[in-house]
């Protein structure tokens, strides 16, 4: 089984491309082609999407297609000056993160003669509008177990801009949502879920701690000038008291290698009643862990918000999340 929580295949068509970025939550650029003089590669109203590693569609024309995909990802990364229709200025230094973000969510427009410049023999010019969406990286979950407030939780999870990976080593938990597909390929298992829902089966939960807390601190460095609140979450909820300590322990080691001080850690929360808490807390005491590391735990998850149906506490999980993520 795959641990390595890879991204999907990016879509061939731009409104595919566009359905799945918007849910998934990951940054794009939405180039429109909206003026057109003379001959050019593709009609008015073509479109492309690009993030900052894939593309999909194609607005024509190598030069052309080249220059729209660096430019789209100059705006992603906060390069360019988005309130300048007609030109690229570069941002100046000393401008606030914030103030970025305002170019960032603009609307750009730039103007391609297809002469000399782009190398294009087509002799006519186009106008390509760059929009930018989701530029604030989404939430990232990492979430253990498929019990029923797990299964509650990807109800709300699934009308939400987020990215999940759901893990659990037992098979029937699943089972609700296969797709029972007579074209799908025999040995492949598909799932009736939104794509930025990803199952995984695994006898070994504990395998995915390290790489989810490796890329949250990628992703730190990548958006150093734009992080807003916490970005990732590791939430285990399994059927299973040990295992639960297990994955709680991976995570706190990780952060321990690390630095315990270093704010692109993700958030772990671990659900439990008040005696699990404490007593999950006494045994890492015991286990020579410091009270600053044991902090870093969240236990129980949630906010206060009352009632213990599975909905109910799955409503005050996504709450919390809500509001760390939005620096509440």
């Amino acid at each position: 089984m795959n641990k390595s929580l890879i991204t999907p295949m990016p879509p061939t068509k731009w409104y595919d491309g566009l359905a799945q970025y918007q849910q998934q939550g990951i940054a794009h650029i939405l180039a429109t082609v909206v003026a057109v003089n003379g001959s050019a590669p593709r009609e008015l109203q073509s479109k492309m999407i690009v993030t900052l590693d894939a593309c999909c569609d194609t607005l024509g024309g190598g030069s052309l297609e080249h220059d729209v995909t660096i430019t789209a990802r100059q705006l992603l990364n906060g390069e360019i000056n988005g309130t300048d229709a007609r030109s690229t200025q570069p941002l100046k230094e000393g401008k606030s993160a914030k103030a970025q973000a305002v170019r960032r969510d603009a609307v750009y427009t730039k103007h391609y003669p297809l002469g000399a410049t782009l190398a294009q023999c087509c002799g006519g010019s186009v106008t390509v509008m760059f929009e930018c969406f989701n530029v604030t990286p989404p939430m990232t979950l990492l979430v253990f177990g498929a019990g029923h407030v797990a299964a509650a939780l990807m109800n709300i999870l699934a009308e939400l801009p987020c990215q999940v990976d759901w893990v659990d080593s037992r098979a029937e938990m699943f089972e609700r949502y296969l797709t029972h597909n007579p074209d799908t390929v025999e040995g492949q298992v598909t799932y009736q879920l939104p794509t930025h829902i990803r199952p995984h089966l695994d006898e070994d939960p504990v395998d995915f701690v390290q790489p989810f807390v490796a890329k949250s601190i990628k992703s730190a460095s990548i958006n150093a000038s734009m992080k807003k609140g916490t970005q990732y979450f590791i939430l285990v909820m399994t059927h299973d008291h040990s295992l639960d300590f297990d994955l709680v322990r991976a995570t706190l080691d990780s952060y321990v290698k690390i630095g315990i001080d270093s704010s692109s850690l993700p958030y772990l929360g671990c659900i439990s009643s008040a005696t699990k808490a404490k007593r999950f807390r006494d045994r890492l005491l015991q286990r020579d862990y410091s009270e600053q590391i044991a902090d870093k735990l969240t236990m129980p998850i949630g906010l206060n918000t009352g009632g213990k149906e599975p909905m109910a506490v799955a409503i005050s999980i996504a709450a919390q999340v809500m509001q760390l993520y939005h620096d509440l």
